[in-house]
């Protein structure tokens, strides 16, 4: 049994008293809410507490709805329940926390690398290695815990609190079950309360629910519900959510990890975020790479041994392979260009706060978006406006501001150019109790949705020139409401047709009352059906001198908006392989209407209460587009769903009811205007202005980050493999060496030098949002890239020891010249056709990457200082070589890119890289 359905259990044991005090009967003694002994304990944990004084918590908690309770019990039940706070407990060591990291293969291969390195005396590199695998380790563990800190915020600070009869201003984290709140508009719910007096009292829960209409509130009893159905329970008033408007009393029964935002504390406590693909190969790679390279090393030294090599020799042979087969510098690589891809981001407006969860949005092929706030505004907007005479105009614009305007058959309305719709502006703007302060609404939305169509007709100031005489205030009951002012008497009324139409016997034509008929009445309700549809929220208008006498003025459409742009991005998205998934707390209809504006594919729609588990419409996620009435355990099980379906999830959100299944998503998208400090710490990425286009920039960057890293590796792993294969062909027959340490060493600063770390930077292809996502089950080692990387090695190889042969196989000065130039100019060429493994070296353009520009300049240069500069001769053993040398060995070594040109035309003509996209991305 949930914690939720426990408390409304508790509502329902109380509701009896409850009623009969609302009723108006004088309560002239403390009254005992007896509360079963099962919820209490269910609840909560004694803590530092006596069982007597526990058994007088459980059976007597004496809650007094007048005068509060006294501060002894206050004592007894803190010391009960705890505060009313949510306890950030430390369960493992940060040490270990930080210990557990090294379980990565690819750290684990570098500190063993780190290792090798100081038993060759290269302090150096074993600093560097050391220092990027601590770096490694601590990415992901730096910001774990705080997405569950910021829940603490969403307590308020203060409330206002009846105790032994006097109302005290208090500190919110003091509240303790039984205590009696009083709450007005602006203040937020400081626990869960059960309301025992409401005034008019409408609450926003969309931060919980995502439901964007503030939920009405009342005090009427309610059976005790099962279903976890938050909506439902309009005599609770649930912590974090915000007063709109009205006032209420209520007595708490959730505080703290008890409440129902302490159910969305618990899950997030309990969930943690999957690994990036991008971890996954690297942990693949490292793994890979390790088997590899210590089987070969092996198998080495066993043949070494064999020929009757001395084992310590051998040994060192193997140490010294084992330093060359080690690609320290991808790491180092993959944190350079991830670190280069977030600072690209943020000039886009958008916040990552883990590097590799920009690789990850690469190959995300679902995006999960909460409606209100993310893709609406979370802003009531007045859309349609339908006299009485049958008129229809449309209006644009969106947000609490004049932006916008009124057009009738295309013509702008301003004014009173036309009395038929300043009639309906006129009522919408004075009988209204709400006002707009810099962009905001201070009262209903609804009525701030109609002060601002006010301001685009320009009659704003109607509101001031009429004083008010008589007021019928609004009520969920009546559902509408009636101002009369001193102009001539006149009453204003707004609010539900079927409610308005009850009071009128004419309708406005033109400036003249006609008696309503039937026909009339019929066209009304025509209009409404069709404005329902569209997802619009109507309400009906009328004024008059005497009330049961108005003439009915017409209809206005008012709905939450898409965002400006959400529609191209998402049809962008759809169109490159992404499926979009609408997840909203709202109505079928409204949901609906707002999928289908943003994109026509938005249509298959389903309750968030059937994706449940051992329910088939969990099974049906991939297949669905819309699902309305979610909650937050909804979301995450829709998360999960699609993980389970083998989708790399995108979820946006702004409020705290989406905050579990950012987290439990492999990326978790946050709106940095509108979304709360818990949803922006639990995201991963944070979109500064509320742009959901950035997303699409972003996917954009994530493929071409992927790109990049798959780049260095073809390139390090094909120089890897050639400078392994030399060596270990002179090992085996019995060669000499080729090449002496000072050149190998100078081969691997290169390899992990400038040259392989500008592939990183290589700019994003245009074209690349075309393209479908990649299958997160892939390797970054495919079939295609192996085949690269071998016959680039191959023709290495075979190049520096035709070299080495040309020159008589002796060992002088200039043999080892030779043969150092040329594997270092192969490097080069090699690095050149690495930039990319589909597009040809002039279609990138030479120096559309000025970093690799100015990188292989440098080697260059550097090459040539150890060829021609004296001091650097003695160090490398080398000697100056001819012009007609140089010639010679730039022609033998660009045969690898050229060789690699054609390996990529000819993939292209076969379409090797064109992967067909998965059937996932056409369920919708």
């Amino acid at each position: 049994m949930t914690a939720f359905t426990q408390r409304s259990q508790l509502c329902h044991h109380s509701d009896t008293y409850l009623h009969s005090w609302t009723s108006g009967v004088r309560v002239t003694s403390a009254p005992t809410l007896e509360v079963p002994d099962s919820l209490w304990k269910a609840e909560t944990s004694v803590q530092s507490v006596g069982p007597t004084d526990a058994r007088r918590c459980v059976s007597r908690p004496q809650a007094d709805l007048q005068l509060g309770l006294t501060q002894e019990e206050v004592r007894r039940r803190r010391a009960y329940h705890g505060w009313n706070e949510f306890d950030i407990s430390e369960d493992e060591p940060l040490w270990r926390k930080y210990l557990s990291q090294f379980k990565d293969p690819l750290i684990l291969l570098l500190l063993a690398s780190a290792v090798i390195s100081i038993i060759m005396h290269q302090f150096d590199d074993a600093i560097s290695i050391t220092v990027v695998a601590v770096v490694l380790s601590c990415v992901q563990e730096y910001r774990s815990e705080k997405s569950l800190e910021e829940l603490g915020k969403l307590v308020p600070p203060e409330c206002h609190c009846v105790r032994e009869g006097n109302l005290e201003h208090l500190l919110a984290r003091e509240l303790v079950p039984g205590d009696t709140v009083c709450l007005s508009v602006g203040e937020k719910v400081p626990a869960d309360l059960r309301l025992f007096e409401a005034t008019d009292l409408s609450v926003d829960e969309s931060s919980l629910t995502g439901e964007t209409t503030p939920c009405t509130k009342s005090t009427a009893h309610q059976p005790a519900s099962t279903n976890g159905d938050i909506a439902s329970r309009s005599n609770i008033a649930f912590m974090g959510t915000l007063v709109r408007y009205g006032k209420a009393k209520g007595i708490v029964i959730g505080t703290g990890e008890n409440s129902e935002f302490g159910e969305v504390f618990k899950m997030m406590q309990a969930e943690e975020a999957p690994k990036t693909p991008l971890q996954k190969s690297m942990d693949l790679l490292g793994k890979q790479l390790s088997l590899y390279s210590f089987c070969i090393i092996g198998v080495i030294m066993l043949v070494g041994w064999l020929q009757g090599k001395s084992l310590l020799d051998m040994f060192t042979i193997g140490v010294s392979l084992a330093v060359a087969a080690i690609p320290e510098g991808l790491p180092i690589v993959v944190t350079v260009t991830l670190a280069l891809g977030v600072m690209r981001m943020v000039k886009k407006r958008a916040i990552i706060k883990k590097l590799p969860i920009v690789e990850t949005l690469g190959c995300c092929n679902v995006i999960c978006s909460d409606k209100t706030g993310t893709l609406t505004k979370n802003e009531m907007t007045v859309t349609q406006l339908f006299t009485s005479d049958g008129q229809h105009a449309e209006v644009t614009g969106v947000g609490y501001n004049g932006q916008g305007e009124v057009l009738l058959n295309g013509e702008v309305i301003h004014g009173f150019s036309c009395q038929s719709i300043s009639k309906i502006v006129e009522v919408g703007c004075v009988c209204n109790d709400s006002i707009i302060r810099n962009h905001n609404v201070l009262g209903r939305p609804t009525e701030g949705a109609l002060i601002a169509l006010a301001m685009k007709v320009g009659l704003e100031g109607l509101q001031r020139e009429y004083v008010r005489v008589e007021e019928h205030p609004f009520s969920s009951e009546k559902k509408w409401m009636a101002v009369r002012c001193d102009k001539a008497g006149v009453y204003f009324m707004k609010g539900a047709y079927e409610q308005v139409i009850r009071f009128c016997s004419s309708y406005n034509s033109r400036g003249s009352a006609l008696p309503l008929n039937h026909q009339q009445v019929e066209l009304y309700q025509q209009q409404i059906s069709y404005m329902g549809s569209g997802g619009l929220r109507v309400l009906a208008f009328a004024s008059g001198s005497e009330m049961g006498k108005l003439t009915f003025l017409g209809l206005v459409g008012i709905i939450d908006p898409p965002r400006s742009g959400v529609k191209e991005a998402v049809g962008t998205l759809i169109s490159s392989g992404v499926t979009i998934k609408m997840i909203t707390g709202d109505s079928q209809e409204t949901a609906m209407s707002i999928g289908q504006l943003i994109h026509t594919r938005l249509r298959k729609c389903i309750n968030g209460v059937a994706v449940t588990d051992g329910v088939p419409g969990s099974a049906l996620c991939p297949q669905i587009s819309v699902f309305y009435r979610a909650s937050p355990r909804h979301k995450l099980k829709i998360v999960k769903s699609l993980q389970n379906n083998g989708a790399v999830v995108a979820m946006t959100g702004d409020g705290v009811n989406d905050a579990v299944a950012l987290k439990a998503a492999d990326i978790g998208v946050a709106m940095g205007q509108t979304g709360t400090d818990v949803c922006k710490e639990a995201a991963d990425m944070i979109l500064v202005d509320d742009d959901f286009q950035t997303i699409m920039s972003a996917i954009e960057e994530g493929k071409g980050i992927y790109n990049n890293i798959k780049n260095f590796v073809c390139f390090q792993l094909s120089t890897s493999i050639a400078a392994l294969t030399l060596i270990s062909l002179a090992t085996l027959m019995n060669f000499p060496n080729p090449l002496n340490a000072m050149q190998i060493l100078w081969i691997n600063i290169i390899m992990d030098g400038p040259p392989a770390q500008s592939l990183g930077v290589e700019p994003v292809d245009r074209d690349i949002i075309r393209k479908p996502p990649r299958n997160v089950g892939d390797s970054i080692i495919t079939r295609s890239l192996i085949v690269k990387v071998l016959v680039s090695a191959f023709i290495i190889v075979c190049g520096t020891l035709y070299v080495f042969w040309r020159e008589d196989n002796v060992i002088t000065p200039r043999d080892t010249t030779m043969t150092f130039t040329c594997f270092v100019f192969f490097d080069m060429f090699n690095a050149l056709s690495s930039r990319s493994q589909t597009r040809m070296v002039h279609e990138m353009g030479l120096c559309s990457n000025r970093t690799f520009c100015f990188a292989v300049l440098a080697s260059i240069m550097g090459q040539l200082l150890v060829i021609y500069f004296p001091p650097l001769q003695s160090v490398f053993q080398t000697e100056s070589l001819s012009v007609l040398d140089l010639v010679f060995l730039v022609s033998l070594t660009s045969s690898v890119c050229a060789v690699s040109e054609v390996i990529k035309k000819v993939e292209r003509w076969r379409g090797v890289e064109k992967s067909p996209p998965s059937d996932f991305f056409h369920e919708v």
